[in-house]
């Protein structure tokens, strides 16, 4: 390893800067979910199903608004395709904590449409800035500071909503989200070159999936819809009409599988997150919150560098079973102590199930398809997100904190089983 690279890196000020603003910018949102969820149960009275139905929504449209946004930057440029981001960050996150659960849902689908785009405008930038060693150095780099934010933001969300203040940390996710992205309007790093290369596309698509499980377990919703190349912003044709154009030869029986563990693995991992919420805030102490999320997403970054070190794959479907299993003992957890620990064995699962599930996408697919492929991949993430936290939510609701864990561990576990059957007799049928 060449840690010289790292100094190199940051010797460059375009790119120290962009890399910085970048942290800084994902801190905001980072924090969003764990307010939001506390506002919605704490201030408006509404249970958790509300709050994951909530999430779900705003999942929806991060996901949808996701090739519009990438699209805008290639044809008006990063300045012109920042302006709505900018504004609406302000507006609608200085709205919603003001209205009732009705008004409120509405307004996070479209904060989610119009969510400042962090994740690809930061990729897009740092692969023409960089080249080479220097482009993976400068992703890499940026992957492990977007872990540091998602390891520290939910525990400052908890805070802020705990204390009383959840108005005014909604507000603030707002404010300071648009206060970036007038910053990098005013920075209008470059997010095209003219001689782009195949290497660097590559590398793009790397770093794309490579934020997914930087952002896990607890934030994945925006890393995941920028999967795919289209919404990364490439110049393509949009996202639909590709996919509707193309066709789906690449899609086998084994991909699809996998598209199942990356949805399962979404739905187990927000579950996760709005029991982690409930268990605490039922019991009154909200204010820990932030200390089981720093385990949880700590495992997550431990069991990734184990993981890299291996030599040989695990099935994801195997790590998933494994997650989604050891999920449901958190719903036995009696004290705060007790729940930070048992959120370690399936935080340590985390990131292997993602990375192995989009390892095996890109052994699957061919390469001319893999772009597609992976684009499809994300859309079955965000798809679970959005599943998990108003299902976890509900099964909050009626039978207690235990009920979320449980419900999504359950639900996963059996997705597994039934993956795992289907997987034999295909073999068997294969064999005769």
């Amino acid at each position: 390893m060449n840690f010289i690279l790292y100094r190199e890196l940051l010797a460059v000020r375009p790119i120290r800067r962009l890399l910085a603003v970048g942290m800084i910018a994902r801190i905001p949102h980072s924090a969003a979910g764990v307010l939001l969820t506390l506002h919605i149960v704490l201030t408006l009275g509404e249970g958790y199903a509300a709050a994951g139905t909530a999430a779900a929504v705003m999942t929806i449209g991060i996901a949808l608004g996701a090739p519009w946004r990438g699209r805008r930057v290639d044809t008006a440029g990063l300045r012109k395709a920042l302006i709505p981001s900018v504004i609406s960050e302000t507006v609608i996150w200085s709205i919603v904590p003001h209205v009732s659960y009705q008004w409120l849902l509405p307004l996070v689908f479209v904060g989610g449409l119009l969510t400042l785009p962090i994740f690809s405008v930061v990729r897009q930038s740092l692969g023409v800035l960089a080249d080479g060693d220097q482009r993976r150095t400068a992703f890499a780099l940026d992957s492990v500071t977007t872990e540091m934010v998602f390891m520290f933001g939910p525990a400052v969300g908890a805070v802020v909503a705990t204390s009383g203040h959840s108005a005014l940390g909604l507000t603030a996710v707002g404010v300071s989200t648009s206060l970036a992205g007038l910053f990098l309007m005013w920075f209008n790093p470059p997010t095209r070159s003219a001689d782009r290369s195949a290497a660097c596309e590559a590398d793009e698509q790397e770093a794309a999936e490579v934020a997914v499980v930087a952002a896990a377990p607890a934030h994945l919703q925006e890393a995941a819809s920028d999967l795919g190349p289209a919404a990364a912003g490439t110049g393509r044709r949009g996202v639909l009409r590709g996919r509707v154009a193309r066709s789906l030869g690449w899609f086998t029986a084994a991909v699809a599988a996998v598209f199942a563990v990356a949805a399962g693995a979404g739905m187990v991992l927000s579950g996760t997150d709005v029991g982690i919420v409930a268990a605490l805030e039922t019991g009154g102490r909200q204010g820990e919150i932030g200390l089981v999320f720093f385990f949880w997403c700590a495992a997550s970054v431990v069991g990734g560098l184990v993981y890299g070190a291996m030599h040989r794959p695990v099935s994801p479907i195997l790590l998933l079973l494994a997650m989604a299993a050891l999920t449901i003992p958190m719903g036995f957890a009696t004290d705060t102590l007790t729940l930070s620990l048992l959120s370690v064995l399936p935080g340590l699962l985390c990131a292997p199930v993602l990375s192995a599930a989009s390892e095996t996408v890109t052994e699957l697919v061919d390469e001319d398809r893999r772009g597609e492929a992976m684009g499809w991949y994300g859309s079955a993430l965000t798809a679970g997100v959005a599943l998990g936290a108003p299902v976890a939510g509900l099964f909050i609701d009626g039978v207690g904190p235990s009920g979320g864990f449980v419900s999504v561990g359950v639900a996963g576990v059996l997705l597994c089983v039934v993956g795992l059957v289907l997987q034999q007799r295909r073999r068997a049928a294969t064999a005769s």
